[in-house]
């Protein structure tokens, strides 16, 4: 078994406390984060299952508008996905355009022109709920206004229009801490009062799912997934194989409330085979990374509908347990991924990275991690041809097509 991969805030014064010198400045902080923890946190019991839902970036960039969402809420509900789980349309950069004399944050009159409260009371009223972007910096990715210095007032107008969960990005933020800066919003959302999912887009680089979990209910693990519609490095690059290896040694980090987000779905974007959609669609499912597809999904293939809409396999990310899928095994290009399931079931994926063939033939009965025993009483289901393939009492025999994956549930009962 070989894993591939490898892998401040401010002080304040406070009255009473001398500021000079090393030891006054120190607690000072450790003060003040004390006193941060006691009257600031995130919302508990929402996200307690990785969100799933839909965001235009991939697809629309700033191409956005109303017209556009209030389309793909009506397909939401219409095509399935909906009743499959997806829950959440999430609006990215570009829908602010300024803020007005009193700070407060504006929506583009001209993407825009019926406001975002009118459009979030119409995503709610197909069932949906409303997602909204902003930036910790002074300005979002797209030159757009930022939160910094508005991050209760931004919070508050959000409650006004029933915002029900915020990405929240990391452009233009100078020399700023990210987990101060973070949890400035985290407490402004609790003082607003309305119960929000905290998306932390800061792409990994200080390490959130260190400091994530008691600030956000997800958190980027790496840079933006390749989203240029005739990329093609999508398959490698940042792309899907290397966010699997970033992925590969965070599992201990995710559950119940705080997840490790591999970011969007390249599913139906035309960049990905239809193997590599299968794969990329059952790694981001073992790994429990929120669902967030990123196509259009008002005019997309059958193919795509039902990769997106497989609910066997959106029930290995939807499991009740939160467990993030392990390495098991590596043999050259052939990599077999473990998850435990509630239930006493399991989830096991074969994935090949390679350009040739892969025989597989694989004895399931093992201990792993001293933790977990497969006997031969499990019955061996294929999540993406729908049916029973064996059992564990035989050795699992087959082929894997280049760039394709073998997503098998082990369970006791029969489906």
């Amino acid at each position: 078994m070989i894993p591939r991969g490898g892998r401040k805030t401010l002080p304040i014064p406070i009255k009473g406390l001398k500021m000079s010198g090393k030891i006054g400045i120190a607690g000072a902080l450790f003060l003040f984060l004390c006193l941060s923890e006691l009257y600031g946190q995130k919302f508990d019991s929402i996200a307690m299952l990785p969100p799933m839902g839909w965001n235009g970036w991939n697809s629309f960039k700033c191409r956005i508008n109303e017209t556009v969402i209030r389309e793909v809420a009506n397909a939401m509900v219409t095509n399935g996905m909906k009743d499959a789980g997806y829950s959440y349309l999430v609006l990215d950069d570009c829908w602010q355009t300024e803020r007005d004399v009193n700070g407060t944050i504006l929506a583009d009159p001209v993407g825009f022109p019926s406001g975002m409260k009118i459009l979030g009371d119409y995503i709610h009223s197909r069932g949906l709920k409303f997602g909204i972007y902003s930036d910790a910096g002074n300005r979002t990715c797209r030159g757009r206004p930022g939160s910094r210095g508005h991050e209760l007032q931004d919070a508050m107008t959000y409650a006004t229009w029933g915002v029900d969960y915020l990405k929240y990005d990391w452009c233009s933020h100078g020399t700023l801490d990210a987990e101060y800066s973070y949890r400035l919003m985290r407490d402004a959302l609790y003082k607003a009062g309305r119960p929000v999912v905290y998306s932390i887009c800061e792409w990994g680089k200080n390490e959130p799912w260190k400091w994530g979990k008691d600030i956000g209910h997800l958190w980027r693990t790496t840079p933006d997934i390749i989203n240029c519609i005739d990329c093609r490095n999508i398959w490698g690059g940042m792309g899907v194989l290397q966010i699997i290896d970033r992925m590969a040694d965070l599992s201990s980090f995710a559950g119940p409330g705080h997840w490790n987000d591999a970011d969007m779905l390249q599913v139906g974007n035309g960049n990905l085979t239809p193997a590599e959609e299968r794969l990329h669609f059952s790694m981001w499912a073992m790994f429990s990374s929120p669902l967030i597809a990123g196509n259009d999904i008002r005019n997309m293939s059958e193919q795509t509908l039902s990769i997106l809409t497989n609910r066997e396999v959106i029930a290995i990310d939807q499991d009740r347990l939160g467990i993030s899928a392990t390495c098991w095994l590596i043999s050259g290009d052939l990599e077999i991924w473990f998850k435990p399931l509630d239930r006493g079931e399991f989830a096991f994926c074969f994935i090949n990275r390679g350009f040739r063939t892969i025989t597989i033939n694989q004895d399931l009965k093992t201990t792993i991690s001293n933790h977990y025993t497969i006997d031969d009483s499990y019955v061996v289901r294929d999540l993406w041809k729908h049916k029973i393939i064996g059992n564990t009492s035989e050795i699992l025999k087959g082929f894997l097509c280049p760039h394709d994956v073998l997503l098998i549930r082990l369970t006791a009962r029969i489906y």
